[in-house]
Formats: C-alpha cells, structure tokens, sequence
C-alpha cells in the first residue's frame, strides 16, 4: 500500500514541476492564470492524498479551504480578465 504513495506522491510532485516551468516561460497571462490555477488542484490533491496517508482528517478541512480560495481566486482572475487585463493609464 506504500508504493501506492510514494508513486502518487511523485506523479503530483512531477506534475508541480511542470506546473511551475509552464508558470514562468507561459507566454500570455491567460496561460498563467490557467497555470495557477491547476497548482492550485494540484496542492488540494497533496493536502487529501497526505491525509489519507497519515489517518488525519484535520488535513482534509486543509484542503476544502484550499479549494475554496482557489475558487474564489479563479472568479477575481476571469473579472480581472474580462475587463481588459492590465492596463497602462
């Protein structure tokens, strides 16, 4: 049942790394926000998958606030985007 883990653990490690790099070289800000936004996921899915492996359910409140501020974060990003982005006035 370890390996089972330790191999979860890595592909959403992995996935963090490449989530990252998409994050810096991402060449529009679209990109980015999607990028945030899937780390965003990708840290929910550590905080439940770390819950489940050390039998702590305080972890799992962890992550529904998590979630939920991402949530939120991803309503402000598409306001922010749909009124225009940034401006330079």
């Amino acid at each position: 049942m370890q390996i089972v883990f330790f191999i979860t653990f890595g592909v959403l490690s992995l996935a963090m790394i490449l989530i990252v790099i998409r994050l810096l070289i991402g060449p529009t800000l679209p990109d980015r926000v999607v990028a945030l936004e899937l780390l965003a996921s990708v840290i929910v899915a550590l905080t439940g998958t770390y819950a489940i492996v050390t039998d702590r359910s305080s972890f799992i409140d962890v992550a529904i606030v998590a979630a939920l501020t991402a949530f939120l974060a991803a309503i402000g990003f598409a306001r922010f985007l749909e009124r225009g982005g940034p401006r330079d006035d």
